[in-house]
């Protein structure tokens, strides 16, 4: 890939099929608000920027326990007065909770995700105490175990579909349209950084300018992810989405 629009040693885009060729965002000039994030979270522990950080779901203590650490993101965007604004974003969940005061939100809805998930998840969970209970070779163990994959699947399915994003042409895209990457898409696509900033700038008509991710908190289990470092955009989820994402943002107040 290009190193045009690379943050020094991180990048963020990919490839957009639209347009072909890719689209890159600066991770540089983003680093010092990261920074002042990070010190935030120091000097607080908890991550409710606009609160007192009571409420005990925003704690940022369990990333340091057996929970491990979390990928934070932040974007530098300029209005259409022309005045930087900043955004901040989470991968995946906090302690269970999809939102945050001062964060942006995720790519769907989450009472819609709720209704959804709740009455399968409990299936696929009673379906998976009857087979603790069932020799792992017998016909009936096997028969239920695929019907579980399969119902697993379906969600899963059900689940992507809920996600879409308006890009910077101002067009609502399905995430599966968006995605470049031949196959099924990862676990967890659409759920990182800098998909969910993306997705807020194009809907609010924010012109991106620089976006940095880094991790806070106990190192992963591989080890790869480390405490107050940055990365780049991640090679299976979201090289394949932030082309498109990216695409048309040079247009934004132009």
């Amino acid at each position: 890939m290009s190193r045009q629009g690379r943050g020094r040693d991180t990048f963020c885009g990919g490839w957009c099929e639209s347009c072909q060729r890719p689209h890159f965002i600066d991770t540089w000039m983003a680093r010092p608000a990261a920074h002042a994030l990070m010190d935030f979270f120091d000097r607080h522990g908890h991550m409710d920027l606009t609160g007192d950080g009571r409420d005990e779901r925003f704690s940022l203590a369990p990333l340091f326990g057996p929970a491990r650490g979390k990928m934070f993101g932040v974007l530098l965007c300029r209005n259409s007065s022309g005045t930087t604004e900043t955004l901040y974003a989470f991968s995946g969940q906090i302690n269970g909770c999809w939102q945050a005061p001062g964060w942006v939100a995720p790519l769907f809805d989450v009472a819609a995700f709720n209704r959804l998930t709740a009455p399968v998840e409990q299936e696929i969970k009673a379906m998976g105490r009857e087979l603790a209970s069932l020799p792992s070779e017998s016909e009936t163990g096997q028969r239920l175990r695929k019907a579980r994959k399969e119902k697993s699947m379906q969600l899963m399915r059900e689940i992507f579909a809920l996600y879409c994003f308006v890009d910077f042409h101002g067009q609502l895209r399905q995430l599966g349209d968006a995605f470049t990457r031949p196959g099924n898409m990862p676990t967890g696509t659409g759920d990182c950084c800098a998909p969910k900033l993306l997705a807020h700038a194009a809907a609010h008509r924010l012109a991106p300018i620089s976006l940095a991710e880094f991790y806070y908190g106990r190192a992963n289990l591989s080890g790869r992810k480390q405490h107050k470092k940055f990365y780049s955009s991640c090679r299976e989820k979201c090289q394949p989405l932030l082309g498109a994402m990216l695409c048309g943002r040079e247009r934004v107040h132009g």
